[in-house]
């Protein structure tokens, strides 16, 4: 494969990562049980939190900081694993 059709299959994969990163921030779940009722994206990203009737801005904030440096967190430990796996994944 020449130069210019990885650019453009890499291109492509990146449309593709956009598209699903867009429908994932789309997709909302919304759990409501014993006086907590949570909303969150399918990006994993709070939206709302209420317990017994009252939300907290800064609760919401502070637990979407730890969710993204627990994926941030997991994609280093992903890209270690698959950076030993090399030869399996078609690179040298």
């Amino acid at each position: 494969m020449n130069v210019f059709g990885k650019v453009g299959d890499q291109a492509k994969l990146v449309k593709q990562a956009m598209a699903l990163k867009k429908a994932l921030e789309a997709e909302i779940i919304s759990i409501e049980e014993s006086g907590v009722k949570i909303v969150i994206s399918g990006d994993q990203k709070i939206k709302e939190l209420v317990v017994n009737g009252m939300t907290n801005a800064v609760l919401v904030e502070t637990l979407n900081k730890a969710l993204k440096k627990s994926q941030e967190a997991a994609a280093r430990k992903m890209q270690e694993m698959a950076g030993g796996m090399g030869g399996f994944l078609g690179r040298q």
